[in-house]
């Protein structure tokens, strides 16, 4: 077996590149995450204390608690429908919905509107989903693209750390002009990254010397199709990922294995494989579908604005072990170094002319 090529999914990538040629980088990333056979997403639960990351909704309840009201007032302001889907892309283990619809029941009619529909594509993390919404009393439908959803009620969209994980291309400035980065063979036969020989013929802007152009054309593809739904059945979408709120230059590509660190070749199948979500791009591809982008948040000021402080003072009243809930409050809406709350960022998208989600109604001071 040649160096570097540890995994199942790494041989194979390996002998598709000594047939075809070095491959795009989001190809790699499509195959590194989605195989069907070996794709890191398709074969595990990767979250949690065992796994390779922890997400928010993991974190505390209070986080999907708040969305889940957030999206139950924002069904008010449209009239109170008798029928609305409500969807999570990228569901994880389940937790964010079953923690929203819990919320949700505060009021009584916008549960008996709800019907949950899950984006997911891992059999794995299907059945955890499946366990989740039973325990909170729902069954769900669930669909592998998002050109299954309902078509003929409104949608009520929740994603949390989704774009993310969306496969990405970047491009690298060089004296005669933008060269697709790409994943081959390196001299002693392992996975290496390096350059197309042709320029590419379709990027309309110039850049530093060595400067990385990294651009998700499916996550903006999903987001246009997203508000052209959104535009033309009604509803609304909250996004929050980490990433950056203007466009730039840079490789953010990281891979993480057991909450460490790795180099983004290593191992592919057995290590999460992400990039930073670039939110100006997403707000214009999902005004070029028809919906409206609200202004966007960090994530500390959303869960601000939405009482996250109080409702920690109410689970901390009855909680055996209340300084676990202060710290997994600084955790989600701290905003130091090592904590969530600049890092991760809020979009929310709406049909034209609805009222933003509660928390987007006005800039964030933090953003300026």
């Amino acid at each position: 077996m040649a160096e570097g090529l540890s995994t199942l999914l790494a041989q194979e990538i390996a002998a598709l590149i000594a047939a075809e040629g070095p491959l795009p980088l989001d190809r790699f990333m499509a195959m590194a995450l989605g195989h069907p056979r070996y794709g890191y997403y398709m074969t595990r639960d990767p979250f949690g204390a065992s796994g390779d990351f922890i997400t928010a909704p993991e974190i505390s309840q209070i986080f999907g608690e708040l969305l889940g009201l957030s999206l139950a007032i924002t069904w008010q302001n449209m009239g109170s429908p008798g029928e609305v889907a409500l969807v999570e892309l990228g569901p994880g283990r389940g937790t964010l919905m079953a923690d929203a619809l819990r919320a949700a029941k505060a009021i009584p009619a916008f549960v008996e509107a709800l019907e949950p529909h899950l984006v997911e594509t891992s059999p794995v993390l299907m059945r955890a989903q499946g366990a989740k919404l039973a325990e909170a009393g729902h069954e769900g439908q669930w669909h592998q693209t998002i050109e299954t959803l309902p078509d003929d009620r409104p949608l009520l969209i929740l994603a949390n750390e989704f774009f993310d994980a969306l496969p990405v291309r970047q491009f690298q400035h060089l004296a005669s002009g933008w060269h697709e980065r790409l994943v081959g063979l390196g001299p002693e036969g392992g996975l290496a990254i390096g350059v197309a020989e042709q320029p590419a013929a379709n990027i309309p802007f110039s850049g530093p010397a060595g400067a990385i152009f990294e651009t998700s054309p499916v996550s903006l593809d999903i987001m246009r199709r997203l508000g052209e739904r959104l535009a033309t059945q009604g509803g609304a979408m909250i996004a929050v990922d980490y990433g950056h709120a203007k466009s730039g230059f840079g490789d953010t590509l990281q891979a993480v294995k057991a909450h460490q660190f790795v180099p983004i070749l290593t191992d592919p199948g057995e290590v999460d494989i992400t990039a930073h979500v670039d939110f100006a791009m997403l707000a214009i591809a999902a005004r070029r579908g028809g919906a409206e982008a609200h202004p966007l948040l960090s994530q500390a000021t959303l869960l601000e604005r939405l009482g996250i402080a109080h409702r920690a003072e109410i689970l901390k009243r009855k909680a055996e072990k209340p300084d676990e809930i202060d710290r997994a409050v600084s955790r989600l809406a701290g905003t130091d170094e090592h904590a969530m709350g600049l890092l991760f960022k809020a979009l929310a998208i709406t049909s034209p002319g609805l009222a933003p989600p509660p928390g987007f109604e006005t800039p964030d001071p933090r953003l300026a």
